[in-house]
């Protein structure tokens, strides 16, 4: 069979990749515990269930501007005149199949084959795969002092003649880490002095932690005309727990704009008419839900932290936000990947395994599920890793007894 260049290069979603074999062990009746996801447990929001069924009930379900429905334009202007004190109009938002799309579409539109995005790492999955599906080149970036928050110095060093774009992702997937606002001003400000494209991937930025609060990066924009080359993007699966809905959106130049929105007619006619209506719900509706989902996390995260600060020979960074921790596992095993299916076939713990997101020895685990899911997940990770565990460790019913 003849498949193209671009295909065999690219490699499956290893976070989609776990969702599904959490499904299969679950089906089977397996204890599993998916420590690994990037989906919040809590319901969406009523209002955007009550506004989808009113669309289903009346029948019209039909096709929609492959840009988004007026609607859901006007509540993401509204929204990023809340959230960045920035008024736009409805010719520079584009509505999408996920956050995910919004940024494909991006790349698509602004990427030739050969030029270069770069991003901090570690970084998303699909940062990578996306550059390739574009023709383009992935470039990350490793902080020089080891840590997970990224210098302009760092960035400006793998900038170079065939650069395109820069994408920031702060808080960050898989760390956690909220880059400071003065990174957030340099990264900005530079951006701008070389012509480069700049995308904020803002999709965790109101799941935030200890009394922070959302960056909102226009505020070091020198130049907010149509020539502008930063592009925003946001959506309702993490904040909203929609993850299924897929709907997100980018806000950059009309220009812009209209070259995405070529590209996504072509290869979706746009998002869902019930999700986009469901989006109108949640981003119009009440948002207390957005607060209560936030606090959940922060106190799950501290709950995780907390056991992995008793967890000899893990390190670990507090996260400043997600719902992700991103700990160095590597005093037990320096292969990730290696590590982690030890632990799904020992214990039956789904945890992501580093080098995924571009950094061996680390495991990114989840705390957006049940603390009780958090606290007996670790459990039975550290009998699987600590020498001096005991002989034997019950699941249920199910007596596991060391063999190794």
């Amino acid at each position: 069979m003849s498949i193209s260049q671009i295909g065999r290069s690219i490699a499956e979603s290893a976070t989609l990749k776990l969702n599904e074999t959490a499904a299969i062990l679950r089906s089977k009746g397996e204890p599993v515990i998916h420590l690994g996801g990037g989906e919040p447990k809590s319901m969406p929001p009523i209002d955007a269930i009550v506004t989808a069924a009113q669309l289903l009930n009346s029948g019209e379900v039909r096709y929609t501007p492959a840009d988004g429905i007026p609607a859901l334009k006007k509540a993401v202007i509204r929204y990023t005149e809340e959230f960045y004190h920035r008024h736009v109009e409805p010719e520079n938002v584009i509505c999408s199949g996920g956050a995910k799309q919004a940024i494909m579409v991006a790349l698509q539109a602004i990427l030739n084959p050969q030029e270069e995005v770069v991003y901090p790492a570690p970084y998303w999955v699909s940062y990578p795969e996306m550059a390739k599906l574009c023709g383009g080149v992935g470039v990350p970036v490793y902080p020089e002092d080891g840590s997970f928050y990224p210098r302009l110095k760092d960035i400006e060093a793998k900038v170079g003649p065939y650069t395109k774009a820069v994408i920031i992702n702060s808080p960050n997937n898989p760390t956690g880490a909220m880059y400071p606002e003065s990174f957030i001003a340099e990264i900005v400000q530079f951006c701008e002095d070389r012509d480069l494209y700049l995308i904020m991937d803002d999709i965790y930025h109101r799941l935030i932690f200890d009394g922070r609060k959302p960056i909102n990066c226009y505020k070091y924009a020198k130049d907010l005309s149509e020539n502008s080359k930063l592009i925003v993007v946001n959506g309702v699966s993490k904040q909203y727990a929609m993850t299924g809905f897929r709907l997100g959106w980018a806000v950059a130049s009309r220009q812009l704009i209209r070259v995405m929105t070529n590209i996504q007619s072509h290869q979706t006619s746009g998002p869902s008419a019930i999700v986009q209506h469901a989006a109108v719900g949640a981003l119009m509706g009440v948002q207390a839900g957005v607060e209560s989902l936030r606090q959940t996390l922060e106190n799950n995260r501290n709950v995780l932290i907390s056991r992995l600060q008793a967890f000899e020979g893990v390190k670990v960074q507090r996260p400043d936000g997600t719902f992700y921790c991103f700990a160095d596992f590597s005093a037990y095993d320096k292969n990730s990947a290696r590590l982690a299916q030890k632990l799904l076939d020992k214990v039956r713990v789904l945890v992501m395994p580093g080098i995924e997101f571009g950094l061996d020895g680390h495991l990114r685990i989840s705390y957006c599920g049940a603390v009780k899911d958090i606290t007996e997940g670790i459990e039975r990770m550290k009998w699987v890793l600590d020498p001096d565990a005991p002989n034997e460790l019950y699941i249920g019913t199910r007596k596991l007894v060391r063999d190794w």
